[in-house]
Protein backbone atom coordinates (compact mmCIF):
# COMPACT_ATOMS: atom_id res chain seq x y z
CA UNK A 1 0.00 0.00 0.00
CA UNK A 2 1.13 3.42 -1.18
CA UNK A 3 0.49 6.63 1.16
CA UNK A 4 1.15 10.42 0.04
CA UNK A 5 4.84 11.39 -1.14
CA UNK A 6 5.90 8.18 -1.41
CA UNK A 7 8.51 7.37 -4.45
CA UNK A 8 7.42 5.29 -6.88
CA UNK A 9 8.60 3.78 -10.56
CA UNK A 10 5.95 3.17 -12.60
CA UNK A 11 6.28 0.20 -14.75
CA UNK A 12 3.30 0.51 -17.14
CA UNK A 13 0.09 2.98 -17.16
CA UNK A 14 -2.73 2.83 -19.21
CA UNK A 15 -3.42 6.64 -18.38
CA UNK A 16 -0.31 7.22 -20.62
CA UNK A 17 2.27 5.05 -21.54
CA UNK A 18 5.24 8.05 -22.03
CA UNK A 19 5.09 7.56 -18.10
CA UNK A 20 6.31 3.80 -18.03
CA UNK A 21 9.83 3.35 -16.68
CA UNK A 22 9.72 6.59 -15.06
CA UNK A 23 9.19 7.34 -11.48
CA UNK A 24 6.95 10.21 -9.42
CA UNK A 25 5.52 10.78 -6.41
CA UNK A 26 2.03 9.56 -4.72
CA UNK A 27 -0.17 12.24 -4.47
CA UNK A 28 -3.17 10.46 -2.60
CA UNK A 29 -3.79 11.02 1.05
CA UNK A 30 -5.64 7.91 0.78
CA UNK A 31 -6.52 4.72 -0.88
CA UNK A 32 -8.12 4.83 -4.47
CA UNK A 33 -11.53 4.84 -4.58
CA UNK A 34 -14.41 4.54 -7.05
CA UNK A 35 -13.85 8.03 -8.13
CA UNK A 36 -10.45 7.01 -9.89
CA UNK A 37 -11.71 3.97 -10.24
CA UNK A 38 -8.77 2.24 -7.90
CA UNK A 39 -6.19 4.40 -9.12
CA UNK A 40 -3.39 5.80 -7.68
CA UNK A 41 -2.41 9.28 -8.39
CA UNK A 42 1.51 10.13 -9.21
CA UNK A 43 2.77 13.42 -9.77
CA UNK A 44 6.67 14.99 -10.43
CA UNK A 45 6.94 12.50 -13.33
CA UNK A 46 8.24 15.22 -15.96
CA UNK A 47 7.60 18.38 -16.70
CA UNK A 48 6.23 16.81 -20.09
CA UNK A 49 4.24 14.69 -18.11
CA UNK A 50 1.10 15.73 -16.10
CA UNK A 51 0.11 13.87 -13.05
CA UNK A 52 -1.69 10.18 -14.04
CA UNK A 53 -3.52 7.97 -12.66
CA UNK A 54 -2.20 4.07 -12.06
CA UNK A 55 -3.24 0.78 -10.45
CA UNK A 56 -1.09 -0.62 -8.29
CA UNK A 57 0.22 -3.27 -9.84
CA UNK A 58 1.68 -0.89 -12.21
CA UNK A 59 3.33 0.77 -9.60
CA UNK A 60 6.81 -0.28 -7.41
CA UNK A 61 8.44 1.68 -4.82
CA UNK A 62 11.46 3.38 -6.14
Amino acid sequence: MFKAGDRVRIVSCEDDPRAAGKTGRILDDVPPGPLTEGRWTVDRISIWIAPVLCHTNELRPA
